[in-house]
């Protein structure tokens, strides 16, 4: 019997799959039996793609209807492997697909729409807004800088306008030992630091011989302080951290009269060449004290200013006096320009709101536009003159005042002078429990500077605030100062500068609480307080900081200063 020809392939050929276990075989066997029975014509494989399947488990083959019509297997052998298949891809799919693919407008058609009718105007439209907006914005700006306040033009300052200065007269007494000296204060530089203190009046240091002119020599250091090398290694150390360095030049701080006073010239041309020979060190200022006593002091102080000045502007002259008169102090300003005066002026107040106004005031009103200072002597500490319940009222009054604060060592603490048992004649300063060795348990902790850095509201953190405070601000730098009118046992005042923040200062300087009614009649056009102001800080314990206050119903604790802030409002 004749055998029937074999059917063509539809598409799908079936490739014999090599066994599992054998791996001899490379690749897909062909078909068996004649050869051409699993041999598709050449015009089918025209339309067929080659696809190759991976290996799957039986189980693990996709369940897909549409790839199982077009997927066949053939079982060779009794054994089922993937293999090579060929799927047909119909070419009405592959030109539909060509057909829907977006090509975009030629360069031709582009430039045809751009210069259509309706797409000129539109352009030319909004090229008009664009230069209509910018030219709006810019006369808007034109008419803000035009109607916006002018700021005032900032005063010259120096480095003694910007803060504090802290006067160290006894190396020894500062350092708490029988053996301070110049490399010794290196040490505390530190804690000048913390005291944001722009510079230090240091001395008198030099060689003297005490009510002998021959034998004092201001060129030379006391050889118990230290060495020239000492001196100069605290210059460089002190410049590092932006704290200048103003020397006592007082000549015979030892003896009795202080500028010898039978040989007035001898020591005048001592000055001169000392104060040429500290300036080539790198000193940034001298302070001489008791000029009371020097025979024509404002012709000595011009002299000795002309020689400072000529190593540069930077350079301060600080004058000392006991006076406490006022006409005596401004005759030594009026003719000393940036000369600074430390004098005997406040301690003789009656430490009443009123008496206090009527001095500073006064003093004010007399230098003028002379940049002035605050102490309350030339040498002395603050609780020399001071009950102890107003030093708080005392550090903000001198630190919010037009001028520059000076204070002696140990102020910042409430330092009493020296006792006795005390080892040295100048007090000792209290760093710690163990400042006076030679009397145990003598010394509370509460005074000492360890056991007041450790607490938020003693002397010294107010004033650590208070000179960081005066630092940063405009208005406490270099404002203006206005009185307001109080109750006689308050004292009040604002400070302001142009468009910067405003500070208000209230002082009760009596034994009972006070309302502060706070009259501005006084005040200047376009200056008023607002209806509530910020409290800054107060020197009473018991008042929280941070609060905004309403100013009509203000009332002052004993012995309470208050510092409050309220913004500029044009």
């Amino acid at each position: 019997m004749d055998s029937m020809p074999p059917e063509p392939s539809t598409g799908v050929v079936s490739v014999p799959r090599q066994p599992p276990g054998d791996h001899s075989e490379p690749g897909v066997q062909g078909l068996s039996a004649g050869g051409d029975s699993g041999t598709m014509s050449q015009d089918t494989e025209v339309d067929m793609k080659e696809v190759e399947l991976n290996e799957l488990e039986p189980e693990k083959q996709p369940m897909n209807a549409a790839s199982g019509a077009a997927t066949a297997m053939a079982v060779v052998g009794g054994a089922e492997k993937n293999g090579l298949v060929k799927i047909k891809v119909a070419e009405d799919d592959a030109e539909a697909a060509a057909a829907a693919k977006f090509t975009g407008l030629s360069k031709e058609e582009l430039l045809k729409v751009a210069g259509s009718p309706g797409w000129v105007r539109t352009r030319l439209a909004l090229l008009l807004l664009f230069w209509l907006g910018w030219l709006g914005m810019l006369a808007g700006a034109v008419v803000i800088i035009v109607q916006a306040p002018r700021c005032r033009e900032l005063p010259v300052q120096q480095w003694w306008h910007m803060g504090a200065l802290y006067r160290i007269g006894d190396l020894q007494a500062f350092q708490a030992s029988d053996s301070g000296n110049l490399a010794g204060l290196k040490g505390h530089l530190d804690y000048l630091s913390t005291l944001k203190v722009r510079g230090f009046v240091l001395g008198p240091i030099h060689k003297n011989q005490k009510d002998d002119v021959a034998g004092t020599d201001l060129q030379q250091i006391d050889p118990s302080l230290g060495s020239k090398e000492d001196f100069d290694s605290l210059l460089q150390s002190s410049k590092k951290k932006s704290i200048r360095v103003i020397l006592d030049l007082t000549p015979n701080y030892k003896g009795e009269n202080s500028w010898f006073s039978t040989q007035v010239d001898s020591v005048a041309t001592k000055m001169k060449d000392a104060l040429a020979f500290w300036l080539k060190a790198g000193v940034d200022g001298f302070q001489v004290r008791d000029v009371e006593n020097l025979t024509n002091a404002s012709s000595f102080l011009s002299e000795w200013q002309n020689v400072t000045k000529s190593f540069g502007e930077d350079r301060l002259l600080i004058a000392g006096t006991d006076s406490s008169d006022l006409q005596q102090i401004s005759s030594l300003l009026e003719s000393n320009k940036d000369l600074l005066l430390t004098s005997s002026y406040l301690s003789k107040s009656s430490f009443t709101g009123e008496h206090i106004k009527v001095l500073v005031t006064q003093y004010l009103g007399a230098i003028d536009s002379h940049w002035c200072s605050w102490s309350l002597s030339q040498a002395g500490l603050m609780t020399s003159f001071l009950p102890t319940q107003l030093l708080h009222l005392y550090h903000l009054l001198f630190f919010t005042l037009p001028g520059t604060p000076i204070f002696s060592y140990g102020d910042e603490i409430g330092l009493q002078d020296a006792r006795p048992g005390q080892p040295m004649e100048a007090p000792v300063m209290l760093w710690d429990e163990s400042s006076l060795p030679n009397i145990p348990g003598s010394v509370n902790v509460n005074s000492t500077v360890k056991g007041q850095s450790e607490d938020p509201g003693s002397l010294l953190s107010l004033f650590r605030r208070l000179s960081d405070q005066r630092s940063k601000e405009r208005s406490l730098l270099h404002g203006e100062f206005y009185l307001l009118s109080t109750e006689p046992e308050l004292f009040s005042y604002i400070r302001y500068w142009d468009q910067n923040e405003r500070f208000l200062v209230v002082l009760n300087f009596g034994n009972m609480s006070h309302p502060a009614r706070l009259g501005t009649s006084d005040l200047p056009p376009g200056t008023s307080l607002p209806a509530r102001a910020n409290l800054l800080l107060s020197t009473w314990r018991g008042r929280e900081e941070a609060a905004s206050i309403e100013l009509e119903h203000l009332n002052l604790e004993p012995h309470e200063g208050l510092l409050l802030h309220f913004p500029y409002v044009a």
